[in-house]
C-alpha cells in the first residue's frame, strides 16, 4: 500500500510539474455592469479536465472582453456540494446576469439554482446534466449543453470488447452515484459489455477521484484474479487504476479505459496502458454554455438542450 501512495503522490507530483495543477480561481473578475457578467461554475479544478474547462472560458473571453464579463469558480473537491451552493448564492448576490453551471450533484443544487432563476438569473447547464424529474417536480426549466454521456462510454465499452473474448471478467469504477453523467457512462459501459457477452463481476464508485478508484481497483484485482479489464467513468479514475494494475503485475493481461482524454492519461494511451478514452472537448464545453447565454441574454434565442461531439480515443489517435 505504501508502494502505491507514493507511486500516486509521484504522479501526482508530475502532474504538477507539467501544468495540470488546480488554475487560481478568478473570484474577484469585475462586474462593470456595462456588458453582460457570466458565472461559470464547474467542479473540482484539481481535475484536469475542468482546469482546462476554465482555460478555454477565459481564452474565448479574452477574445471577446466587450461583450462580456467573466466570473470563473471551481470547488476544492468533487464531493462538496455545499461550496457550490455557497458559490451559486455569491453570484446572484453579485448580480451575474448568468450562471453557467456543471453541477457537482445532479439534484443536490437544484433548490440554489432556482433561487437563482427567481432572482432574475439565466442558468445554462453544462457537462453533467441536472435531474429532469427533479427539475419537474421544482417547476424549473434549465437548458442542457453537453455531451451524450452514454454515447460516449458505449464507444469506449465496444471499443475494449474488441480486445476480449466473449464471457471474459471485466468491472467498473463508476463516478459519484448520484450524477447524472456517472449514471450515463455506466449505462454506457454496461450495455457495450452486455451486448458483447462480458461477466460484469463488480461495479463500484471511485467518487471521480484518482486514489479512491486506485484502492477499489487493488481490491478488485484481489477478488478477481481473471479480471480482464477496468471500465473508469473518467480519466482521474483510470490513472489511479493503472497504478493499481501495475502494483499489481498485470499490466500486460488488464486492460483500462477512461473517459475526458486529459493530457495526463496521452503518453498512457501511446504505451497501451490505457486502451481507450473519450474525447468530450472539455475546453469548449464551457465556451457552448458562454455562447448559449449571450444569445439568449440578447434576445437572438430561447434557451434548449444542445448535444455536443464525444470521440473515442485510441492509441492510432495519440500524438
Amino acid at each position: 500500500m505504501r508502494t502505491i501512495l507514493f507511486a500516486m503522490r509521484v504522479l501526482a507530483f508530475c502532474l504538477i510539474a507539467s501544468g495540470c495543477a488546480p488554475k487560481e480561481v478568478d473570484h474577484n473578475a469585475p462586474v462593470t455592469g456595462k456588458t453582460p457578467c457570466i458565472a461559470l461554475i464547474m467542479k473540482s479544478l484539481a481535475n484536469e479536465f475542468f482546469s482546462t474547462m476554465a482555460e478555454g472560458a477565459r481564452k474565448h473571453h479574452n477574445d471577446n472582453k466587450k461583450t462580456y464579463d467573466l466570473v470563473v469558480n471551481g470547488m476544492k473537491n468533487e464531493t462538496d456540494f455545499s461550496e457550490q451552493v455557497t458559490l451559486i448564492e455569491q453570484m446572484v448576490a453579485r448580480s451575474v446576469q448568468s450562471i453557467v453551471i456543471a453541477p457537482a450533484d445532479s439534484k443536490a443544487i437544484i433548490p440554489a439554482l432556482k433561487r437563482a432563476r427567481d432572482a432574475g438569473v439565466l442558468v445554462i447547464n453544462i457537462d453533467n446534466r441536472l435531474d429532469p424529474n427533479v427539475l419537474i417536480e421544482v417547476g424549473l426549466t434549465i437548458p442542457f449543453v453537453g455531451p451524450d454521456n452514454w454515447e460516449g462510454a458505449k464507444k469506449a465499452g465496444e471499443a475494449v470488447a474488441r480486445m476480449l473474448t466473449k464471457g471474459d471478467s471485466v468491472a467498473i469504477v463508476e463516478g459519484i452515484p448520484t450524477a447524472m453523467n456517472s449514471q450515463e457512462r455506466c449505462r454506457g459501459l454496461r450495455d457495450a459489455m452486455n451486448d458483447a457477452g462480458m461477466n460484469i463481476v463488480s461495479s463500484q464508485s471511485g467518487q471521480w477521484e484518482m486514489e479512491k478508484a486506485n484502492s477499489i481497483a487493488a481490491a478488485m484485482l484481489s477478488e478477481y484474479p481473471s479480471l480482464k479489464a477496468i471500465l473508469c467513468a473518467n480519466d482521474s479514475m483510470a490513472l489511479g487504476v493503472v497504478a493499481a494494475v501495475a502494483a499489481s503485475g498485470r499490466s500486460a493481461d488488464v486492460k483500462v479505459t477512461g473517459f475526458d482524454n486529459t493530457s495526463a492519461v496521452g503518453e498512457m494511451i501511446v504505451n497501451g496502458r490505457i486502451v481507450a478514452t473519450v474525447d468530450q472537448h472539455g475546453d469548449q464545453l464551457a465556451v457552448h454554455g458562454i455562447e448559449i447565454a449571450l444569445s439568449v441574454l440578447a434576445g437572438n434565442s430561447t434557451p434548449k438542450d444542445t448535444t455536443t461531439a464525444v470521440d473515442l480515443v485510441m492509441r492510432k489517435d495519440a500524438r
